[in-house]
């Protein structure tokens, strides 16, 4: 062979390599979840997917939908704990996932496990095991079949499945496990005990370092006569996946000594770091949050909270290949990519979903509309759990996308009410300021006006310990940003007495004395909304109940205002209403909710509409005209 020729082939090798290297190089993360909220829990024991480019920022694919239907993967009619692993050689990928439908049969017998094996991450080939039935002779008296999950034994060259069970006549839980088949499909024998912790456990997860086998699950501590006392994250330690095991009786997580309760823990390593994430569930609190580790002994003691459009119960997560990213994506698609499409009809001008509270932003050429959401229709309470956004460019056609904010973003509110807030543009960034009923108003932040968004704080911005006038528990909601002319922002908000305050630079923190707004003639429910026209400072808001929505003027922000009179009636079908004033292309727009979608509509179930609104020659307000047409054409 020539030297031409060699130099070819070795360039040749060299490059094949390191295009496939470069293939198989993790750039992303996949989480495997499903949804558990109790009034939704048919549609959510469903295998749902997200993705990541760092682990802490996550996107729900196939817009938070499931990916495979549970009516036809299991026995049950639903999954929960689907634990995910990418195998050994790298090219194919398992699930394994609790076969039980808590909707149909709550927490009764479960009948076993759901196994899906996959080689490219979108199309999956599905098979059951029922313990009790396929394997009588041990298991005839399994009642529970928990949290089950895979781990390659490299010392058998074959694929370990572990789970938690309970016997009908024993509560005692403990973790089983048995090889898998060379298809994926039950097991090659009947399961035998593999670790049996002192009080009990479910929830296991296992993962290799360095030698050793690290089990994590969720453990208890029982006082003398068996009462559970304290539970938690804990360790137990082998250099066998047949153990012996050794159990540690510490807790991992930070809050096993307090009342908020953790389940479903989950560790896998980040992308390029020798960094580990030991995430696991508040299900008691619906949020999900995580700790670090380098060497899966010692944990990081605060925990973590992930940003995400979506509700996650016990999940798992594995790194993806840039590759696998795409295909992933192009199979169930990015709602930020692909926002969905509607056409103003007039209003309410969304009739797919129940919206309120809405408050609006314009940047360059195109209006940002957020909003709260009703669950459902017909309800007899405010049940808001998460926030909309949507945009549009011409008034006529409007985006909706991803779901930008979810109550239990805020690991400190404890009320789980997602109520009125309103978005700001300052320094490149945008400030989402929501309301929490009773536990405080908080901020968010966000790189783009649709988000997604990220607590800013970690703690509420203002509570009613703010409100020093008012007494009863709501009085601190409906905040509203105004920026002046000097470029300071300025926060107003309250329920029965109207509050007001400069926010700092860095809109994250107050600057100076709370003040109130009082003036002749003001009757202040809620929903302070300020904004200026030729000089003139316009403060509108709800008054009286049911309400209407008022207004008064000022030659100053802080004032003194003259009161001016009703700018709209009673909203239709609707107890409540609030309100945003927004310039737009040359024309002026008055934002409302009425309670318009029927037949379910009404003063829980509110519906976003808009109209014209018009000034007189004295700059005073012309009364707005609520019309079902609203601004389509």
């Amino acid at each position: 062979m020539n030297i031409l020729k060699l130099k070819t082939l070795i360039a040749l090798v060299f490059s094949t390599s390191f295009l496939n290297a470069q293939s198989n190089t993790l750039k992303a993360y996949l989480f495997a979840y499903f949804e558990g909220a109790a009034e939704h829990r048919k549609s959510e024991e469903q295998l749902r997917f997200a993705i990541s480019d760092d682990a802490i920022t996550w996107k729900a694919l196939n817009n938070n939908k499931p990916i495979l239907n549970s009516d036809v993967i299991s026995q049950s009619g639903g999954i929960r704990d689907p634990h995910i692993l990418r195998g050994e050689k790298g090219n194919t990928y398992f699930i394994v996932a609790t076969d039980m439908s808590t909707a149909s049969n709550g927490w009764k017998e479960n009948p076993g496990i759901v196994l899906l094996k996959s080689d490219n991450l979108v199309d999956w080939q599905h098979s059951t095991i029922n313990l009790s039935k396929d394997y009588p002779e041990k298991f005839a008296q399994a009642y529970w079949v928990w949290a089950p999950q895979t781990i390659y034994d490299a010392k058998a060259k074959k694929y370990l499945i572990y789970f938690t069970v309970k016997f009908r006549d024993d509560d005692k839980l403990d973790f089983y496990s048995a090889f898998a088949n060379k298809d994926f499909t039950g097991f090659e024998s009947d399961p035998t005990l593999m670790f049996s912790a002192k009080d009990g456990a479910i929830d296991g997860d296992i993962i290799y370092k360095d030698g050793i086998y690290h089990l994590f699950y969720k453990g208890n501590t029982k006082d003398k006569d068996g009462k559970e006392f304290e539970n938690g994250i804990k360790q137990a330690t082998s250099t066998s996946l047949q153990g012996p095991w050794t159990e540690s009786f510490e807790y991992i997580d930070f809050y096993a000594d307090k009342k908020t309760t953790v389940e479903g823990s989950s560790v896998f390593k980040l992308n390029d770091s020798d960094a580990y994430i030991l995430m696991y569930d508040l299900y008691s609190s619906g949020r999900y949050e995580f700790q670090r580790s380098k060497d899966l002994y010692h944990f990081t003691q605060e925990p973590e909270s992930f940003t995400k459009d979506f509700h996650p119960r016990h999940g798992s997560v594995i790194g993806i290949t840039a590759n696998e990213l795409e295909r992933l994506k192009n199979k169930w698609g990015d709602i930020n990519e692909n926002p969905k499409q509607y056409i103003n009809q007039g209003n309410p001008i969304f009739t797919h979903k129940y919206t309120a509270d809405p408050a609006a932003l314009v940047v360059k050429n195109t209006l940002w509309l957020y909003t709260g959401h009703d669950f459902e229709g017909g309800q007899k309470g405010y049940k808001m759990k998460d926030w909309c956004v949507f945009s549009t460019t011409d008034m006529e056609t409007w985006m909706e996308h991803q779901i930008p904010l979810k109550i239990t973003d805020f690991s400190w509110t404890t009320s789980g009410d997602a109520y009125a807030g309103h978005v700001a543009e300052r320094n490149g960034k945008y400030y989402w300021y929501i309301s929490t009923n009773w536990t405080g108003i908080g901020v968010a932040v966000a790189d783009k006006p649709e988000g997604p968004f990220k607590d800013a704080l970690g703690k509420p911005l203002l509570t009613n310990n703010d409100c020093f006038a008012s007494t009863h528990s709501w009085a601190c909601i409906d905040p509203a940003i105004f920026i002046d002319d000097e470029n300071h922002p300025w926060i107003f908000w309250g329920n029965g007495q109207c509050y007001y305050a400069r926010l700092k630079d860095n809109m994250i923190e107050i600057e100076g004395d709370i003040k109130q707004v009082n003036f002749e003639g003001f009757e202040f429910t809620e929903a302070p909304w300020v904004h200026k026209r030729k000089g003139k400072y316009y403060l509108t808001y709800a008054t009286g109940f049911p309400e209407r929505i008022a207004y008064a003027m000022s030659d100053s922000l802080e004032g003194p205002y003259e009161y001016k009179g009703i700018l709209n009636e009673i909203a239709g079908n609707s107890n409540t209403n609030h309100q945003a004033i927004i310039d737009f292309k040359g024309e002026s727009y008055f934002i409302y909710h009425n309670g318009g979608i029927q037949t379910d509509g009404g003063s829980y179930s509110r519906s976003v509409c808009i109209d014209k609104l018009e000034y007189n020659e004295d700059g005073t307000i012309k009364p707005i005209v609520m019309t079902t047409k609203g601004v389509s054409n």
